[in-house]
């Protein structure tokens, strides 16, 4: 190192004279370290032709401007710029976008929309997406994703259009999904986008917050109908299966109570046909059988009284017949009057 003592003048004549020193020695050697120069910066400059496309990725080479190739995941070569260009898009990503919300925030501009029966609803719809043709993404579209954001607002309000608001709301979230989803892929096709929609869905829809509360209460109500409804469909459906079964059981009961009868009539018919042919061989002594037979039967079960005819009338007053009974007629007269205990 230099050097310099404390005079201007001197600093600045040392200065002058390695200014000088430096500019002989490239002047004597700038001949030889041109082409070495020139060839370290074209080396340099063929060496960043050199990319890598990741899996899942597609390489979409431009030569000035035009596309001329397409590359796939690994490591890849064009020439470098100004020659060739590439760009990188990833075709397997699933990206998404938001409509109505930002980061769970409302956006009121997008979301407030007119249902088929005039009633203002606001919804919020999620759209997941992704890049079927990288050559249509970069070059048929300026931005494609606000295209899509417009195509989705559109669309959503042409479903939610067409519908009321209980079936935006409640009975038909999955059909505002699905005809959405359709409507936003026919509008990214006929843009050629090479966008393709994997998934739509229905975030929120709920009326505005001025009318949201009561609006819900109507909602429960509803609920409330469909679960008592419901709980009446299931009693039905134990009730009558246990009905039926009682009914069978009452049929077969009487089916068999049926068959008892006939069996007992039939057996019944046939003993007096055959106590009738008996009676036809001898009907006075067949006739004081059966009559002896029946009185066998009652006798026993009531409260009888046998007295003479005379002794009879004197004591009828004194007899306990204040309990239903009634005297049996007066037998004949009889020698010796007898007066038995009552069985």
């Amino acid at each position: 190192m230099a050097n310099y003592s404390g005079d201007p003048n001197a600093i600045e004549q040392q200065m002058a004279e390695q200014m000088e020193s430096l500019t002989r020695w490239l002047k004597a050697r700038l001949p030889k370290l041109a082409p070495l120069v020139l060839a370290g910066v074209l080396v340099l400059w063929l060496a960043s032709g050199v990319y890598v496309v990741d899996p899942g990725h597609v390489g979409v080479v431009r030569t000035f401007g035009k596309e001329t190739v397409r590359t796939e995941s690994g490591l890849n070569y064009r020439v470098p710029w100004p020659v060739q260009r590439v760009d990188v898009v990833s075709t397997e990503q699933i990206r998404r976008i938001e409509i109505g919300f930002r980061a769970g925030t409302r956006v009121q501009e997008e979301a407030l929309m007119l249902t088929g029966d005039e009633n203002i609803v606001e919804a919020q719809i999620v759209v997941q997406y992704r890049v079927a043709d990288p050559s249509k993404f970069l070059f048929r579209l300026h931005e494609p994703e606000i295209a899509l954001g417009a195509a989705t607002e559109v669309a959503l309000r042409s479903t939610v259009g067409n519908m009321t608001i209980d079936q935006v709301m409640i009975e038909e979230r999955a059909r505002v999904q699905d005809d959405a989803r359709v409507f936003i892929q026919r509008l990214m096709d006929d843009y050629e986008s090479g966008l393709v929609i994997t998934e739509v869905k229905l975030q929120a829809a709920d009326p505005p917050d001025a009318v949201r509360d009561a609006f819900h209460d109507v909602v429960r109500a509803r609920e409330d109908k469909e679960k008592v409804i419901n709980q009446a469909k299931g009693y039905q459906a134990d009730l009558l299966p246990r009905a039926r079964g009682a009914s069978e059981q009452i049929l077969r009961e009487a089916e068999a109570y049926k068959e008892q009868r006939v069996l007992r009539a039939q057996g019944e018919s046939a003993r007096f046909l055959s106590v009738l042919a008996e009676y036809e061989k001898a009907k006075p002594v067949t006739r004081d059988r059966l009559h002896l037979e029946t009185i066998e039967k009652i006798l026993p079960d009531i409260d009888k009284f046998i007295v003479d005819g005379d002794v009879g009338q004197r004591l009828m007053p004194l007899l306990p017949l204040a309990g239903g009974l009634t005297p049996l007629p007066t037998p004949p007269l009889s020698a010796t009057p007898v007066l038995p205990k009552a069985r």
